[in-house]
């Protein structure tokens, strides 16, 4: 069962992903919830349960998690159910996926194709969407790198890191 902080904490983490990232309400109150409920895989019928939710409601919002590579989905051999957990851990979920970025960087080039006889100050937007992106490119190695010596320091510090993939 739920505590009455957990749900606070997915409430004001879903009103953080809905106001910062424009996410249904749903899908933030779910990441919330997964990072602090246990155990840490939940049925959908759990979830529907403790987020005081429907069962369609939390299955779209797993969907949507899914997409962003934030949540994972298992079945325990024996069991008709699957169970969510949050996988944070990824490279997608921590926004630092080179992939999507060099397709970032594409899609300002094509735009900048179709304006390239448009003046500086009409293709200028384009300019920095691709500079910005070749940059992101260019240090997300780095960032990858600095992270994981940061995550590898955390959980020698403090144990194993929760959604720790090892």
């Amino acid at each position: 069962m739920a505590t009455d902080a957990e749900i606070t904490f997915a409430d004001h983490t879903g009103r953080f992903y809905a106001q910062r990232y424009g996410f249904p309400p749903m899908v933030g109150r779910l990441i919330g919830y997964l990072a602090v409920c246990d155990p840490r895989e939940q049925s959908i019928g759990e979830l529907a349960e403790a987020l005081l939710a429907s069962r369609s409601a939390i299955a779209n919002a797993v969907k949507s998690l899914e997409i962003l590579k934030l949540v994972r989905r298992s079945r325990v051999a024996g069991e008709r159910m699957d169970r969510v957990r949050i996988d944070m851990p990824g490279q997608e979920s921590l926004g630092m996926d080179v992939a999507e970025y060099e397709e970032l960087a594409k899609l300002a080039r094509e735009g900048l194709d179709v304006l390239r006889d448009a003046s500086e100050e009409r293709r200028a937007v384009l300019v920095e969407m691709a500079a910005y992106a070749d940059f992101l490119v260019q240090q997300m190695p780095r960032l990858q790198d600095e992270w994981e010596a940061r995550r590898a320091e955390l959980a020698q510090s403090h144990g194993a890191v929760r959604g720790s993939r090892s």
